[in-house]
């Protein structure tokens, strides 16, 4: 008799652990579920910003028309993102990620600073073609959104070091050099293709010919 009721007591220990283990089995599905759909909540929100960004522009996006476009409630967006400094800065790593400026790393196994020159040009050119409705509306709206300072500095960093890696190389020194420091740093901005391919109808590869010209001509001036 003994013996009987020590085994049921060991049984029902045992069925409690088991009914213990399940139950944190389902808290834990139940958090990492709740998890996931936050982080697609996230997501939606940082989409629709971004969507409304490259349409009616950063000034007029408000945290209605991302809650709108998201399908969201106001009380949601501010949740995730409770300033527009975090919403934005979340949704320019978004759209970085997408659309990736071209890397210089490859450019500096480029030996011939004018062929270089050529490449680099080549590859902003055709990535400004690309994303030009987001540029233009956040490099417009920029001096009216403190929210931009951060994402379009970082884009002016990427131009730097592309501006240094297109420097390698060249032997000129003094004015020679700032003239085409100068010239390169003309080249390489969205405002040089804006002018050549938008506003006066060349396409991509003449305003890379023109460029390099441009170049190649501070570089022989006296």
């Amino acid at each position: 008799m003994k013996l009987a009721r020590k085994e049921t007591q060991v049984t029902n220990s045992a069925g409690a652990g088991s009914g213990s283990d399940a139950v944190r089995t389902r808290r834990r599905y139940r958090q990492l579920r709740r998890a996931e759909l936050e982080a697609q909540t996230r997501l939606r929100i940082t989409e629709a910003a971004m969507k409304l960004h490259g349409t009616v522009g950063p000034a007029r996006t408000t945290v209605t028309a991302v809650a709108e476009e998201a399908g969201v409630q106001r009380g949601t967006v501010y949740r995730h993102f409770p300033d527009e400094d975090a919403l934005f800065g979340a949704c320019s790593m978004h759209w970085l990620s997408l659309n990736p400026t071209p890397s210089p790393d490859p450019w500096v196994e480029i030996e011939d600073p004018s062929h270089r020159l050529r490449r680099a040009l080549a590859e902003l050119y055709r990535w400004y073609e690309r994303n030009q409705r987001m540029l233009d509306n956040v490099f417009r709206d920029a001096p009216l959104v403190p929210a931009l300072k951060p994402p379009v500095e970082g884009f002016q960093r990427q131009l730097s070091a592309m501006h240094a890696v297109l420097m390698l190389g060249r032997r000129q020194r003094g004015r020679q050099r700032a003239r085409i420091g100068g010239a390169v740093g003309l080249a390489i901005g969205f405002g040089a293709w804006s002018s050549l391919v938008r506003e006066n109808g060349l396409d991509s590869a003449e305003a890379v010919d023109l460029m390099a010209a441009m170049v190649a001509a501070a570089g022989d001036a006296q």
